[in-house]
């Protein structure tokens, strides 16, 4: 009896650490939008500082204890959190709480139904895995509360729309199930090998009319992710084993689409589904435009073998988890959300740990000091954030400035935080386009190429060609407009401005003002606008005062 305490006792004190470390799915603050996520980073490496020292104390005093109960402990908070977000996207959904997006009603914790309904399908596989593992057997409470998730998370997930987490949590489904079964399927193609075949090829052309299905629903997006995909390969072949650094791959991104479109040699289609993204809907090659092709293979390495290990061990729910996460992935930015990367380091951990020899001295030794270094690597990264997260508050105070067109209250708030927020693309646009409006044009391009460090965005291009107009460098500003027409040559706003350049009186180009106009009138818009009307009766104006000689 005494060992049975003593074994619920130390899977309580693991649940601790794990529910900690994955609290950040649930964590945000009121004074902050939820689309910015500093506060969110800063509970993560709080909870990192925790969560490693604990683990690492664990694993010095219980190191055989760890190693079997780990897992288990893992999957049923990851269930109970899963449970969590479900039934908050359906008070979402009835208007019971709020949506952390005006466009949407369902976003669960998150700003966005897609990365909601990707954590969903991260931990459908582990419901999924407790329920079939315990469904022939004696009905407990861990088995209804397995049926629960499962049936919340089902009812959610086809809400979110997110084509990917589909994929995800089928993919994983079907891996589970098929360890699950794998005995009865292994005997069943054995004996009936031509049936086998047959609902093979008929499984195959159901899986094709599925994609082509999903394809079909949102076309220009699929297109335009497929593109993104394209250009980001030509990122990573102009830097593949350095990269470029985390911060500046939409940067990286926005240089190399520009250098397509620059060439000429494309399509009608990518005109139109090509953007400014922040990111490049695919983490694979997200990171190896940010830290070259070596980091992915490694990291790769280490999600792969550890997903190998448990699936030797028979860790199927959490092997499935960290299957969802990967093939989520592959089409979406779950990366970039403090709740993944935490969730993708317990699942490596949890699913490898059951093949560390924990019970040597040494190597549970080092394996504490690597526990400790990350804690105080945890510990070193929150000041900064917690500088970046008052920085964030000021700036979402100061915003109503900015968008008020109080352009000098404005700056002198943005001054004060600047070199905290010199990373945030969003806030260096503000700050310089408030110069601009200032008429301050050398200090406004001096922010806006900082922020052309960060980011893609053409309307950066833009603003910095309007400065160099106002500074009569109307060489210098063609340049700038040209390079906007090139990075998102869809977009009508750069060739407008290109004519308003040309009609100029010291750098009056009668042929190239009359091709601009045209442009300008021609061009059809993603989107019709009153400012695409206004823009075009202007452009009018200037054909009209072209002189007659």
């Amino acid at each position: 009896m005494a060992n049975r305490y003593l074994k619920y006792g130390i899977n309580s004190m693991v649940g601790i650490p794990v529910a900690l470390c994955l609290s950040v799915v649930c964590c945000g603050t009121s004074s902050l939008p939820a689309d910015i996520l500093a506060d969110d980073w800063r509970w993560m490496y709080a909870c990192g500082v925790l969560s490693s020292a604990a683990f690492a104390l664990l694993i010095l005093l219980f190191p055989a204890r760890i190693k079997e109960c780990l897992p288990a402990v893992v999957s049923w908070v990851f269930i109970l959190y899963g449970f969590m977000e479900a039934v908050w996207g359906i008070r979402q959904v009835y208007s019971f709480t709020y949506s952390n997006h005006s466009l949407y009603a369902l976003t669960g914790s998150f700003y966005n139904p897609g990365p909601y309904s990707g954590y969903l399908a991260m931990i459908f596989p582990v419901c999924l895995h407790e329920w079939l593992k315990r469904k022939e057997s004696k009905k407990t409470i861990p088995y209804y509360m397995a049926v629960a998730g499962m049936l919340l998370i089902l009812c959610v997930l086809p809400a979110g729309m997110s084509r990917s987490a589909w994929i995800a949590a089928a993919v994983s489904s079907v891996y589970v199930c098929g360890m699950h079964y794998r005995m009865e399927i292994q005997h069943y193609i054995r004996h009936h090998r031509k049936q086998a075949v047959s609902f093979a090829i008929v499984i195959f052309i159901l899986v094709g009319m599925a994609l082509g299905g999903i394809y079909q629903m949102k076309k220009d997006s699929a297109d335009g992710r497929l593109f993104m995909w394209k250009i980001a390969a030509h990122t990573v072949s102009e830097n593949p084993w350095a990269g470029c650094g985390w911060n500046s791959v939409p940067a990286a991104y926005g240089q190399a689409q520009e250098d397509y479109f620059a060439t000429g040699d494309y399509t009608a289609t990518e005109e139109l589904v090509a953007g400014a993204p922040e990111y490049v809907f695919n983490e694979y090659l997200q990171v190896a435009i940010a830290w070259g092709v070596p980091v992915l293979c490694f990291g790769l390495l280490i999600m792969g073998g550890s997903m190998y290990i448990g699936h030797k061990q028979g860790i199927y729910g959490l092997c499935g988890a960290l299957l969802s996460l990967m093939v989520f992935a592959f089409s979406s930015y779950p990366l970039q959300f403090p709740a993944f990367v935490s969730a993708l380091v317990i699942l490596v951990l949890a699913c490898g740990i059951r093949v560390l020899p924990l019970e040597k001295g040494w190597f549970r030794l080092l394996f504490t000091i690597l526990l400790l270094v990350g804690s105080y690597g945890c510990f070193y990264n929150y000041p900064q954030k917690s500088k970046a997260v008052s920085a964030c508050k000021q700036w979402t105070k100061s915003r109503m400035f900015y968008q008020s067109g109080a352009y000098r209250q404005a700056v002198e708030c943005y001054a004060e935080i600047q070199k905290e927020m010199v990373g945030n693309a969003r806030f260096m646009f503000e700050y310089g386009h408030a110069l601009h409006k200032l008429h301050e044009p050398e200090l406004s391009n001096r922010v806006l190429k900082e922020a052309l460090k960060v980011s893609g965005d053409p309307m950066i291009l833009n603003v910095i060609g309007k400065n160099e107009q106002e500074m009569k460098h109307y060489a210098s500003a063609e340049q700038w407009f040209m390079r906007a027409v090139h990075r998102l040559p869809g977009r009508i706003y750069p060739y407008y401005l290109l004519a308003n350049l040309y009609a100029e009186p010291e750098f009056y180009r009668r042929d190239k003002l009359e091709r601009m106009v045209r442009t300008v009138l021609g061009k059809e818009p993603k989107v019709q606008s009153t400012a695409i009307k206004q823009m075009r009766r202007k452009a009018r104006e200037l054909l009209k005062k072209v002189p007659e000689n």
